[in-house]
C-alpha cells in the first residue's frame, strides 16, 4: 500500500470494485472494511488517546454502550428481513463516504476527526451486530436468520464477509486481551485478516457420553507415545544429501517402530474411568499414527464413550518417491459417526549437530549434515473447530507454534479457546522455546496452549549440562500461568481434569465487558498406569472398525448445524418465526445469490431439506424447545444415516437452548 493511498483506494482494493451503500446490508462487510482502515491508519489508538480537542466515546444523549446496543438490535432485525439499516449506521457510513478521498495518512494524524470517529463507531456497531455468527454466544432478540446465513457463508467460503477472500476475511473471535492497545483490542466478536491464508471453520456440537450435552468440564487423556524411541526410527532419505563440499544438507523421515497398542489404550481408559466419570478427548504427539491406525483406534474410543481424538498423523506420500505431508488428525464422534478434520504442518523440522548429539541419534543422522524433515510444504491454511458452548480449538504441529508468520497472526486474531500443539521434541520445560511461544498466545489474545511430545523423545534428550527430565507436556493459560506436566515412573499416560468457566469479554472502544467467554483450565492431573504395567506386551492395532462412515462432508455438517441452531432458537418465538427460518434454510432460498453462494446440492441439499421436513412434521404451535426435543427423541427404526444425523444435530441444538 502506497503512503498516499486514500480510503477509497483501500476499500476498492479490498472489495475488488466500487464500494456502495449495499455493504450496509451485511454487518460483517462493514466490520471488515472499517477494521482494515483502523489498522492501516493506526486510528485504533484514538479510543484511548484521541487527538487534541476530540473525545472518545463521542458525546451523545445516551451512553455509548446503550446507543450501540439499541442500534445493533435494529440492524440485526433489518438483516433478518431485508429492512433498512438504522439511522446511526447510515449516519456513520455517510460521513465515511464523504471522506473517501481522504488519505490514510490524514486519518492516521487524526486531523480528519469526523472520519475517525465514524470509523470507530461504525466498527463497534458492526462487530457487536456480528456477535453469535460463530456460535457460542446466546443472543436474544432478532438476528436468527442473519446469523445462520453468516455461519453458512463462513463454512462454505472461510469468511463471514461477502468480500473476496483472497484479499480479506472476516472471522469469528473467541477472545480479546484486556491489556495493551492494538487493532485487535477494538473487536470482541469478530476479527479481520488480510494475510491471504486459507481458513476452514467447522462446527461440531460435541456431546458427552452419547446423550448428554457438553458439560462444564472435560477430561483429556494424554498418551505421550512412543514411550521408547530408537535411533533407527530416524531414517535418512537415500541419496538426499546435497552440497557435500560445503554446508551439506539432507532429508530424513521419522518412522517409529513402536506400533499403536490398542490393549494398552483400553487399559488406560479403565484406569481413567476408575478416577473420573469418563474421558472426553485422547491426544497423541506428532507423527505417531499411521493412516491404518485411525479406524481401529476410533472404533475402540467410540465403544468407550470418547468423543474426540487428536493425533499427529504420518500419511503415505501422494506419489511414489515423493514427500508426505505431516498432519494433525482430529476425529469427532457425533451420531455414531466419526467426522474427520485435518490440519497441515507448514514448517519442516530441522536438526543440526548439537540437536543430533543431544538426542543421541548420530548413528542414523551424521552431525556434520544439516537434516531437514522430508515433508511436503502445503499452502498455508488454518482449521478452527468450534465444539459448542463457545469452545474453539486450533491444533498445530511443532514449529507452526513458533514461526511468527501469517498463521501465528491469524491465531492471535481469532483467539481460539485452546491451541493444541503436537510435538516430537525434548522435555516441555518452562525454560524452553515452547513455553516462550505459548506465553505469546496466553498473553494476547488469552488462549490456553497445551503442548504434548513423545516420552521416547524426552528420554532421548540429553543436552550437555542439563539433568534428565520426564516432562512430556506443558499447559499455559492466561490466569493460572504455566504448568509442567511430567510422566511419572511406571505411568503410560496422563489424565488432565479440565474445567470450563465463564469470564469477561472486553473491547477497548467503550463497550461494557460481557461475561460470555469460555475459560478452560486444569484442575487436576492424574497419572495413568495399566494393571500390567511393566509386563504388557505391545499389541498392534488390529481391531475391526465398528462405526459407520459419515453420510455428510464435515463442512456440510457445519452448515446443517448452523441452521439447526437457528431453528432451536426460533422455537420460543412461535410457528411464524420457525417457518421464517425454515424458508431461509431451503436449498433454493434466494438470499444466497446476494452472497455469491451457489445453491447447495447433493448431500448438503438433502440434509437441509431433511431439516426443514423433520421440523415441519414434528413441531407443533406452542411447543417449547424441550417439547420439540422430546418429540424428536424417538427415531423410526428404518431411518437412514443421513436422516439420523439431521435428527441428532437438531436435538443437540435444542439441548443447548433448553438443557435439562
Amino acid at each position: 500500500m502506497s503512503e498516499g493511498m486514500t480510503v477509497r483506494q483501500l476499500w476498492e482494493w479490498l472489495a475488488a470494485g466500487q464500494v456502495s451503500d449495499a455493504v450496509l446490508e451485511w454487518a460483517p462487510d462493514v466490520a471488515a472494511l472499517t477494521s482494515v482502515l483502523l489498522e492501516r491508519s493506526h486510528a485504533f489508538r484514538f479510543v484511548v488517546s484521541p487527538p487534541e480537542g476530540a473525545a472518545w466515546p463521542p458525546p451523545a444523549d445516551q451512553p455509548f454502550p446503550v446507543r450501540v446496543g439499541a442500534t445493533v438490535s435494529q440492524w440485526r432485525a433489518a438483516m433478518d428481513g431485508g429492512g433498512e439499516p438504522p439511522d446511526d449506521v447510515r449516519r456513520c457510513w455517510s460521513t465515511l463516504m464523504d471522506h473517501l478521498d481522504t488519505s490514510i495518512a490524514t486519518i492516521a494524524q487524526g486531523t480528519a476527526w469526523p472520519a475517525c470517529e465514524a470509523a470507530l463507531e461504525l466498527h463497534a456497531i458492526a462487530d457487536e451486530a456480528s456477535a453469535g455468527c460463530g456460535g457460542g454466544v446466546d443472543i436474544p432478540g432478532p438476528g436468527l436468520i442473519f446469523r445462520a446465513r453468516a455461519r453458512e457463508l463462513l463454512a462454505r467460503t472461510g469468511s463471514m464477509a461477502r468480500l473476496p477472500v483472497d484479499r480479506v476475511r472476516q472471522l469469528p473471535k473467541s477472545r480479546t486481551t484486556s491489556v495493551g492497545i492494538t487493532h485487535r483490542s477494538l473487536s470482541r466478536y469478530t476479527c479481520t485478516t488480510t494475510e491471504g491464508i486459507g481458513v476452514v471453520w467447522d462446527r461440531v456440537p460435541l456431546r458427552r457420553r452419547d446423550d448428554a450435552p457438553v458439560a462444564r468440564h472435560a477430561n483429556i487423556m494424554l498418551l505421550p507415545w512412543p514411550l521408547r524411541l530408537r535411533e533407527s526410527d530416524f531414517v535418512p532419505v537415500p541419496g538426499s544429501v546435497r552440497r557435500a563440499e560445503r554446508e551439506p544438507f539432507g532429508f530424513f523421515t521419522y518412522e517409529p517402530s513402536e506400533p499403536l497398542d490398542l490393549e494398552l489404550v483400553d487399559q488406560l481408559l479403565d484406569a481413567a474411568v476408575d478416577e473420573v466419570d469418563g474421558v472426553d478427548v485422547v491426544v497423541l504427539p506428532e507423527g505417531f499414527l499411521a493412516e491404518a491406525d485411525i479406524d481401529p483406534l476410533e472404533s475402540l474410543l467410540a465403544r468407550r464413550g470418547v468423543s474426540m481424538l487428536v493425533s499427529g498423523l504420518r500419511p503415505e506420500p501422494a506419489t511414489p518417491g515423493g514427500f508426505a505431508k505431516n498432519l494433525v488428525h482430529t476425529g469427532l464422534l457425533l451420531g455414531g459417526h466419526w467426522w474427520h478434520y485435518r490440519q497441515n504442518k507448514h514448517h519442516r523440522w530441522f536438526l543440526e549437530g548439537s540437536q543430533i548429539e543431544a538426542y543421541n541419534i548420530a548413528g542414523s543422522l551424521h552431525p556434520s549434515v544439516r537434516w531437514w524433515e522430508a515433508m511436503e510444504i502445503p499452502e498455508r491454511s488454518v482449521h478452527f473447530l468450534e465444539l459448542g458452548g463457545g469452545f474453539t480449538v486450533a491444533a498445530v504441529v511443532c514449529e507452526d507454534l513458533a514461526r511468527l508468520d501469517g498463521v501465528a497472526q491469524l491465531l492471535r486474531s481469532a483467539g481460539p479457546t485452546l491451541v493444541l500443539t503436537l510435538l516430537l521434541d525434548g522435555p516441555q520445560l518452562g525454560s524452553r522455546w515452547t513455553a516462550r511461544y505459548a506465553s505469546v498466545l496466553a498473553d494476547d489474545p488469552g488462549s490456553v496452549v497445551l503442548t504434548l511430545t513423545a516420552y521416547g523423545m524426552v528420554a532421548r534428550s540429553q543436552p550437555r549440562g542439563m539433568p534428565p527430565s520426564r516432562v512430556i507436556a506443558l499447559w499455559k493459560d492466561p490466569v493460572r500461568g504455566l504448568r509442567e506436566i511430567p510422566l511419572e515412573d511406571g505411568a503410560q499416560g496422563v489424565l488432565l481434569k479440565g474445567v470450563l468457566d465463564r469470564s469477561a469479554r472486553y473491547s477497548a472502544d467503550g463497550r461494557k465487558p460481557v461475561d460470555d467467554v469460555t475459560d478452560f483450565y486444569v484442575a487436576g492431573v492424574y497419572q495413568l498406569r495399566s494393571k500390567d504395567a511393566g509386563t504388557l506386551a505391545v499389541t498392534p492395532s488390529t481391531a475391526t472398525p465398528s462405526h459407520r462412515e459419515a453420510p455428510l462432508e464435515p463442512g456440510d455438517l457445519t452448515v446443517l448445524s448452523a441452521w439447526a441452531q437457528a431453528v432451536a432458537h426460533a422455537v420460543p418465538g412461535g410457528a411464524e418465526t420457525v417457518e421464517a427460518v425454515l424458508r431461509a434454510a431451503l436449498p433454493d432460498a434466494d438470499w444466497r445469490s446476494g452472497t455469491l453462494l451457489a445453491p447447495p446440492t447433493g448431500t448438503l441439499a438433502e440434509a437441509l431439506q431433511g431439516l426443514v421436513g423433520l421440523t415441519r412434521s414434528t413441531f407443533a404451535p406452542g411447543d417449547s424447545p424441550h417439547d420439540l426435543r422430546l418429540a424428536l427423541k424417538t427415531a423410526p427404526t428404518d431411518e437412514t444415516d443421513a436422516r439420523s444425523v439431521v435428527r441428532e444435530t437438531l436435538v443437540t441444538a435444542l439441548e443447548a437452548v433448553a438443557p435439562d
